[in-house]
């Protein structure tokens, strides 16, 4: 299976902000926060756009992603539920670095960008665990760059549904269900291939019934076999 190394705190990337803080401080930044609620399938944060506000994600899943020149899209992560989305740009008093798009109804705390910073001077405690979380996301990043340049498209996309299955999976009878409304167009922007090339070999994976999809939703069945296929 695709681990994560631990932060120093023993967190990994994987781990949301609020799940990250303390009682007290989880409880004074969420009363800096005003509710907002986003449809489906609409952009929260525009690349390239100034940083006014930074989202914590109370429910939902979202995407982030960032686009070349010639209209490719990119999908650098998944948000969800305690995430933090905004706070690079927040800190480092900068234009956004992505595009951040909600895949399904989401609600979400909206925090000025200075109450954001008031609050992380104010909370060491709190701007140290957003420091390890940064950290943890720039290195999960090297990695994917790596796989990028040592892995077949096969094994990357073996990987990738490994990592969903671990991370936002839920059990069911008859494997881990990945519940993350993906596109296959956007599974493909993770893992550098074209839609075409990800549904053949989703298909390939079908006919062996190492997953079953059932319209969004994928199930794996037989992660050993995947782990195989990520291995190479």
């Amino acid at each position: 299976m695709v681990g994560h190394p631990p932060t120093p705190d023993g967190l990994d990337d994987k781990v949301p902000f609020l799940a990250r803080l303390d009682h007290d401080a989880r409880a004074t930044l969420l009363a800096l926060g005003t509710e907002t609620r986003y449809p489906a399938r609409s952009a929260v944060l525009r690349e390239g756009e100034d940083s006014t506000h930074v989202l914590l994600i109370m429910h939902g899943w979202l995407k982030v992603t960032s686009s070349s020149g010639t209209g490719y899209e990119a999908l650098l992560a998944l948000r969800g539920p305690g995430d933090i989305v905004g706070e690079t740009s927040a800190v480092n008093s900068a234009p956004r670095s992505a595009t951040v798009t909600t895949l399904e109804p989401v609600r979400a705390l909206s925090i000025r960008e200075s109450a954001f910073t008031s609050f992380l001077s104010e909370q060491p405690q709190a701007a140290l665990q957003l420091l390890r979380l940064m950290t943890g996301r720039l290195a999960a990043g090297d990695r994917k760059r790596l796989e990028y340049a040592s892995c077949t498209v096969r094994q990357r996309l073996a990987r990738l549904l490994l990592e969903l299955s671990a991370s936002h999976g839920e059990q069911v009878p008859d494997g881990t269900a990945i519940r993350v409304p993906l596109t296959r167009s956007e599974i493909a922007g993770s893992v550098g291939a074209s839609r075409e090339a990800v549904t053949r070999l989703l298909g390939e994976l079908r006919d062996r019934q190492v997953v079953v999809t059932r319209g969004r939703v994928l199930v794996v069945r037989q992660p050993d076999k995947l782990r195989q296929v990520g291995a190479g």
